[in-house]
């Protein structure tokens, strides 16, 4: 297979380049590929400030991610438990994509553009049916930033009705600190795209004989969840709020997490896949240890509150009898204890 690329380079002299995908021109033989160019030449406006070097070309098309195929159709990269960095380039969450009989839905994006054009790649290696939609599940960079991959095709970008204003107040410093982490070579050309069409409550996606269920959720993980239910198989994507190994992230509500937790105890699904670790687990038993972190986190704060302690103490006692039972606990739990005492201090 081949493919089209064309480099981008920061604008400053001496700056880095990077071979960026233009998805859609792919073909079995370079002259094929050479010829799509030349009818439909890429438009690359939305790439400044970065700047053309040399002609768009084709080449063998480069490396995809790895997917397990964990049900039907249903298609799981699982990202690195690690915090993102230069080794890992950023590629530390779980990713998804289902294929329809009609068209290709992608289920979060990475968290730099290499790792959306190398989605894109993975999808290609098993079928030509046109990307239509890419759904978002929160705003965390590790699920949304290699969105920008897809910007030139007419896939549909969706995501919560709080989604947009979210990433607004928040792009920049997630782009800034992840270029400095994962380092500007690769993470060139990544930045934030706007979401065409909000899940306020519940939506369907239909993918040609196959269909989605999207449901947005009151604040919880963050105030920008949804989850993905592919009806044919019984398969339901959580993005991250539900964390399997990997310590759980609060960055919403503590109270509301785990109500949204208990409601989707009551659902009847065949396999759920988590954000971070799986790829899949088994429902609800594969939630019963984010359950209980969540109910010492809660537990531990309010004795924390009750008996007076400061926050800088209580968040060095809180939830600390889990700590061997996670990874990246020292990473996570302190924030997630600031953030519980902060919530329910107030009460």
């Amino acid at each position: 297979m081949f493919e089209a690329v064309i480099a981008l380079c920061v604008a400053l002299a001496g700056g880095p380049c990077r071979d960026h995908l233009l998805p859609g021109y792919e073909a079995q033989d370079p002259a094929s590929c050479e010829a799509a160019l030349i009818a439909k030449p890429p438009d690359l406006s939305a790439e400044a400030p970065l700047v053309v070097k040399g002609a768009a070309r084709c080449q063998q098309a480069g490396d995809a991610l790895s997917f397990s195929e964990v049900a039907d159709g249903v298609f799981v990269h699982v990202g690195a438990i690690e915090e993102p960095d230069k080794s890992n380039r950023g590629d530390t969450s779980n990713l998804g994509f289902v294929i329809g009989e009609s068209s290709v839905a992608v289920i979060d994006t990475g968290t730099a553009r290499w790792m959306g054009e190398a989605v894109w790649r993975a999808i290609r290696q098993r079928t030509n049916l046109p990307v239509s939609h890419v759904i978002l599940t929160h705003v965390h960079p590790d699920h949304v930033l290699g969105t920008a991959a897809f910007s030139t095709t007419d896939a549909q970008v969706i995501g919560h009705a709080n989604l947009s204003r979210a990433l607004a107040d928040r792009a920049s410093n997630y782009i800034e600190s992840l270029d400095r982490l994962i380092g500007t070579a690769d993470f060139l050309g990544t930045r934030a795209v706007a979401v065409d069409t909000v899940v306020e409550n519940d939506m369907m996606v239909d993918l040609g004989g196959r269909t989605l269920r999207l449901q947005a959720w009151p604040t919880a993980h963050t105030g920008t969840d949804i989850t993905i239910f592919d009806v044919a198989t019984g398969t339901l994507f959580a993005g991250d709020l539900v964390f399997d190994r990997h310590t759980p992230a609060l960055d919403g509500s503590l109270r509301g997490w785990r109500a949204v937790m208990a409601e989707l105890q009551a659902f009847k699904l065949n396999l759920i896949v988590p954000g971070h670790g799986g790829p899949t687990l088994r429902w609800p038993e594969g939630a019963a240890a984010m359950t209980r972190y969540l109910g010492v986190l809660e537990a531990d704060t309010r004795e924390a509150i009750d008996t007076g302690m400061r926050l800088g103490a209580a968040v060095e006692t809180i939830a600390q009898s889990e700590a061997d039972r996670w990874q990246l606990f020292d990473a996570y739990n302190p924030r997630n204890a600031t953030v519980a005492f902060t919530e329910l201090e107030w009460e």
